[in-house]
């Protein structure tokens, strides 16, 4: 926005401040100039949320972005590294109960093995969300695709 390289479509209700200004968080920006898609997601909290489906891969329970968490699937302490095919989402209890060890150690085997998704996948998995569970201003943008109902 600083830079003027985007134009803000719509914006959330929540104000941010800085010393000097009040800035309304804008939810949908339009980038001026054409960027062409990456093809390989960045690795981020949201993307592997999404990947997996905002579902804890050991108890297989759903649940909201700030009641989960990831889990190394060969833990830090033990060399493993954050890397798409290393972690999977699990709820604060099943990584605690996991811990540090591998999981054929504990019997806590993650429902699907993880990978790095595409793009397409991560889309794919975003349209699954019920109504609500995105930010409305989101809709008409996530959702193109979709066949238009009366």
């Amino acid at each position: 926005m600083f830079r003027e390289s985007v134009v803000v479509v719509s914006e959330y209700e929540r104000v941010v401040h800085s010393p000097t200004q009040e800035i309304r968080l804008p939810s949908v920006l339009a980038l001026k100039e054409y960027v062409p898609s990456v093809q390989k997601p960045a690795f981020t909290r949201f993307n592997l949320f999404l990947r997996d489906g905002f579902e804890c891969q050991y108890c297989y329970d759903s649940f909201k972005a700030n009641d989960l968490t990831f889990d190394h699937l060969i833990p830090r302490s033990r060399g493993g590294r954050t890397l798409w095919d290393n972690i999977v989402t699990a709820c604060q209890v099943c990584n605690t109960r996991k811990g540090n060890r591998l999981p054929q150690e504990c019997g806590m085997t993650p429902r699907r093995e993880p990978h790095q998704p595409t793009i397409y996948e991560l889309q794919r998995n975003g349209r699954k969300f019920p109504p609500n569970f995105l930010h409305e201003s989101w809709g008409d943008f996530l959702y193109w695709d979709s066949e238009l109902v009366d």
